[in-house]
């Protein structure tokens, strides 16, 4: 990579992280580019990026971002997961290193604050926005369910 691709790389990467709500730092050593491609696939499917980067370009892109805490976990073969959604890069990238023994989260960032490996697998645990909603959707309709049914019941047994 000569400087001109060096200095691209840093500004899109810089550009990619100015929308970035959340990050996951990970070392990737072990892992086969078709599980690389398994993972960028999961990723998009969620809304966010993959990204295998050197350390002192990542440092670079880093600079001037909420991001910056994370530069004393850039050590070794890492790899940078973020996206647009709080949860999804901690959600995806711990399933695959559940599934994955070679790949090891290092920790991550989100909201400004940095998080270490056991709050990353703790906030992929959560469950996502949609079945928070389907979840107050069953709470709020069980009243009125079992109201009409025990009235439909008192009916049917009055007839």
């Amino acid at each position: 990579m000569n400087r001109t691709e060096k200095q691209a790389f840093v500004g899109a990467l810089g550009q990619n992280l100015a929308s970035a709500k959340s990050m996951v730092v990970a070392h990737y050593r072990g892992l086969t580019v078709k599980q690389l491609a398994a993972l960028r696939r999961q990723m998009r499917a969620e809304g966010g990026q993959v990204q295998v980067a050197k350390n002192r370009l990542a440092k670079l892109a880093f600079k001037g971002t909420s991001f910056e805490q994370l530069n004393s976990l850039m050590v070794g073969p890492t790899i940078l997961a973020f996206g647009t959604d709080e949860l999804a890069p901690a959600r995806v990238t711990q399933k695959f290193a559940d599934a994955n023994d070679a790949m090891q989260i290092l920790g991550g960032m989100m909201d400004g604050k940095l998080l270490t490996k056991a709050e990353v697998k703790t906030y992929a645990s959560l469950p996502s926005l949609n079945e928070l909603r389907g979840k107050i959707v069953g709470i709020l309709q069980a009243p009125g369910a079992q109201l009409a049914r025990v009235t439909r019941a008192y009916a049917d047994k009055a007839a």
